[in-house]
């Protein structure tokens, strides 16, 4: 049986604003699975991204409870939950968010520092490593503004996995890419979960959806299906994409 590694039980969103509630998320309950590679779809306003940073403490749940490796996390108070995020998770964005003064390198490496979970000669080596196995290390001496979006994309999620999070929570992560830049970074997070990395994504593109062995479709804030798969392979990925089509065509995406 596999091993409940973040759960949501009955999670609620609502933002205010000017005398309005606007409820976003409605009651979810969802299990995130150990090596799972969980992907969330639905229309845009559906609550992708909400439900996405409520899972990771990066926004606060109006109601209900999230818990991580059995323990609630949801009633840590910002402290705890910001050691929680800098120590166990990791994050990667539709836009790569690097520090514009510094190399890739530098961008991978602080974050190493920041998190303290390596000493300073092993951040060094595992930042060389991570840029090597994002193959980017030709360009670790480059600022972001002189690279590529693929590669700092691709910067962008050696940085997440600097510290060796147990999950990594991307938002739309090839949303700003080109056709070969996406693939390029897909081969990337595909290959990380296939050697155990835990990975949550929100996406809109098929061709980054077919990439989960689990999909978790939200629609007006509610968890209204799910699809399960096999781990990804590239040879069947035109039958997988059908599967996944005529799913999301029977929820009417």
């Amino acid at each position: 049986m596999k091993e409940i590694i973040i759960s949501g039980k009955g999670i609620c969103k609502t933002f205010s604003g000017k005398g309005v509630k606007n409820q976003v998320l409605n009651h979810i309950d969802a299990d995130i699975y150990k090596g799972d590679f969980t992907v969330i779809m639905g229309a845009s306003g559906s609550g992708k991204s909400t439900f996405l940073y409520c899972l990771s403490g990066m926004d606060r749940i109006t109601d209900g409870r999230v818990f991580y490796r059995g323990e609630e996390i949801s009633s840590y108070h910002e402290r705890r939950m910001a050691k929680l995020r800098s120590e166990e998770f990791g994050f990667v964005f539709q836009q790569s968010h690097l520090i514009s003064n510094l190399t890739l390198f530098e961008n991978v490496a602080v974050a190493g520092y920041i998190s303290g979970r390596t000493k300073a000669g092993g951040v060094r080596r595992k930042a060389d490593e991570l840029l090597r196995q994002m193959k980017i290390e030709k360009a670790g001496s480059r600022l972001p503004g002189e690279v590529s979006g693929g590669e700092a994309q691709r910067a962008a999620i050696a940085r997440a996995m600097i510290h060796e999070p147990v999950i990594m929570f991307a938002d739309e992560p090839t949303g700003a890419l080109n056709r070969r830049n996406t693939e390029e970074v897909l081969d990337l997070l595909t290959a990380l979960n296939l050697d155990g990395q835990s990975i949550i994504m929100v996406t809109h593109d098929l061709r980054a959806a077919v990439r989960g062995n689990r999909i978790i479709y939200l629609e007006d804030g509610k968890n209204v299906g799910e699809l399960t798969l096999t781990p990804f392979i590239k040879s069947a990925s035109r039958e997988r994409e059908s599967r996944l089509n005529a799913w999301l065509a029977d929820l009417e995406w």
